[in-house]
């Protein structure tokens, strides 16, 4: 009897070091493999090209059954290797996720809630991970349960300027055997021997002698550029806490933590709003936590966007991020520790027409500028653009500057303390003066860290002398933590033009440890930028939902327009208000 034949190759299978994965088959199986690899641009001729992820190399295994390809046996060894990694992690994050895991113990003061040792061991398995639990249910104590492991130190955290010294207190609080140290300065000096340590008589910082490098060491993203190399070396975990700071690619920050990331061999990122406005800026996120998962930007951009930068489905792409282990997302619901109500309240308010026509003065020209059909003005549209939004928007502050402050005063007839945010310092100046009869304290991007660190004692202080307003503006609270202690009232005297920057802000109040119901008002005119700016948020709002909470459903399907400044000039322009309050 003859032997039956081996079954015929269509084409060749390689890895290269510089590509990836190479496939060279017959024009038919081309087609097939773009459908099943949704990776591969359509555009792709002749050799098609794959990057080495655990799921491409489960795929690619799983293809080669329905159509086989040469395949060195190294090269083979590696496919499969890599296809038997993702089987095990599928398997593992799915009986983590149900429960069916033996919950492991972490060396605290104070050990964490079941919920924080499910995403402290889920992050230590799985190398990488996002926790997106909704803000105020303690993310830092997860991460902090995972360096308690001591494979994962020495550890960095890496947080925004203002925050170092409320790590130091969360590691005093939870894990006080840890020898913590705060950077100093920019650039490298010998860390050896020198830690600080939280005194607990009057909470201030001093210096103690110790022996070695520290466990934990502590530093803002600013820094991140200088250290870059020497932490490279050093580290074997890393804590990006508000990891949206990592959304923009091109900067130096940016390059310093994907070096910092690719030497670290555990990584996790702090966000319940890891994205603001569009949904490649995910890919960047992630590509500093779990730099192979979704394998290049470009196959990212082919496989989930569309027009470059908008995910094509929000909540499917959410939906894959959890089930494939890489995103953590918990409500309050899901954990059982459900908070007070929040209401969102929406006030229309008046401002000065005479402030806001004397500030706009300007502003026709630009709109103009901003609407001219000519492409040979496109650089003068986008200088226009910048300098319209400031001015419409500084402009639409001040005239409800006053307004905004006898709301508040009214506010502070029952309430105790009112959390107050807003954008221009121009605008912050209106209000100081009309509220100092509270003690009012900023918290805004001018300040230093120290002195942000004293409107924050000032501000929870309860007795005669404490501040009873405190200024925070929209993007320089993120992290801040403890104010729910004194407040439950939150006041929106300006507006961003993104959702995320909102809900962070509200978060601040509207966290873990608060007792009372949340009231949250946002003051609205119908003149100037706020119709347009309550419009746009409105946009930018699926893109941000659909990924963190997958299961939410959508009540329309809205796109991001990325020509808000356009539209902004069009209302001006027009003068008709496009926002009216909901009944």
């Amino acid at each position: 009897m003859r032997a039956p034949s081996p079954t015929p190759t269509i084409g060749k299978l390689s890895y290269l070091e510089e590509f990836g994965w190479v496939m060279a088959t017959q024009p038919h199986v081309a087609l097939r493999a773009k459908r099943i690899f949704p990776k591969i641009a359509p555009h792709q001729q002749g050799w098609l090209k794959l990057s080495d992820t655990t799921e491409n190399a489960r795929e690619l295994e799983w293809f080669l059954q329905r159509y086989p390809h040469d395949v060195s046996k190294r090269d083979m060894l590696r496919l499969t290797n890599r296809a038997q990694q993702h089987r095990e992690k599928e398997t593992l994050v799915a009986k983590m996720l149900a429960g069916t895991c033996s919950g492991a113990s972490f060396p605290m003061a104070l050990p964490p809630r079941q919920y924080q040792s499910l995403a402290a061991e889920l992050w230590i398995a799985n190398f990488g991970l996002l926790l997106a639990d909704e803000m105020g249910t303690g993310k830092s104590v997860a991460a902090i349960a995972g360096i308690c492991d001591p494979r994962l130190r020495p550890a960095l955290v890496t947080c925004m300027a203002h925050l170092p010294k409320q790590w130091l207190r969360f590691f005093r609080r939870f894990a006080p055997h840890l020898n913590v140290h705060i950077l100093r300065k920019g650039t490298p000096y010998d860390m050896t021997g020198r830690f600080h340590v939280l005194r607990k008589d009057d909470c201030s910082l001093s210096m103690v002698r110790g022996q070695g490098m520290p466990d934990i060491i502590i530093s803002s993203y600013s820094k991140l550029g200088g250290w870059a190399g020497t932490l490279s070396e050093l580290l074997r975990s890393v804590i990006w806490d508000e990891c949206q700071e990592l959304r923009h690619h091109d900067t130096d920050k940016y390059n310093a933590a994907c070096c910092i990331a690719d030497a670290a061999k555990w990584r996790i990122g702090l966000s319940g709003t890891p994205i603001y406005n569009y949904g490649i800026e995910m890919y960047n996120v992630l590509r500093c936590i779990t730099p192979d998962a979704l394998g290049t930007k470009d196959e990212f951009r082919t496989e989930w966007c569309q027009f470059g930068t908008e995910v094509k489905d929000p909540r499917a792409f959410g939906s894959y991020l959890q089930t494939q282990g890489i995103m953590l997302r918990r409500t309050r619901a899901d954990i059982g520790r459900e908070l007070p109500k929040c209401s969102s309240i929406i006030h229309a308010i008046e401002a000065d027409a005479g402030t806001l026509e004397r500030e706009t003065s300007n502003c026709e020209a630009l709109a103009r500028t901003i609407l001219a059909g000519t492409e040979r003005w496109k650089g003068q549209k986008m200088q226009a653009a910048g300098e319209f939004d400031m001015r419409l928007r500084q402009a639409t502050g001040l005239a409800k500057a006053p307004y905004v402050a006898e709301f508040v005063k009214i506010l502070l007839e029952t309430e105790e303390k009112v959390v107050l945010y807003g954008w221009h310092r121009a605008v912050y100046d209106v209000w100081l003066k009309r509220l100092a009869q509270f003690r009012p304290v900023l918290y805004t991007g001018s300040e230093t860290s120290g002195r942000k660190e004293f409107s924050k004692v000032q501000f929870l202080r309860r007795d005669a002398e404490a501040a009873r307003v405190m200024m925070i503006s929209l993007r320089s609270g993120a992290g801040l933590d403890g104010l729910q202690d004194v407040c439950s009232t939150v006041v929106f005297g300006e507006l961003d033009w993104s959702p995320g920057v909102h809900e962070q802000c509200t978060m601040r109040i509207e966290r873990d440890g608060q007792t009372k119901p949340v009231f949250v008002y946002y003051l609205l005119s119908e003149e100037g930028s706020d119709p347009v700016v309550a419009d746009i948020c409105g946009l930018k709002r699926r893109q941000l939902e659909g990924i963190r909470d997958p299961s939410a459903a959508l009540i329309e399907r809205l796109t991001v327009d990325p020509q808000h400044v356009k539209k902004l000039a069009e209302a001006y322009l027009k003068g008709r208000p496009i926002f009216q309050p909901e009944s």
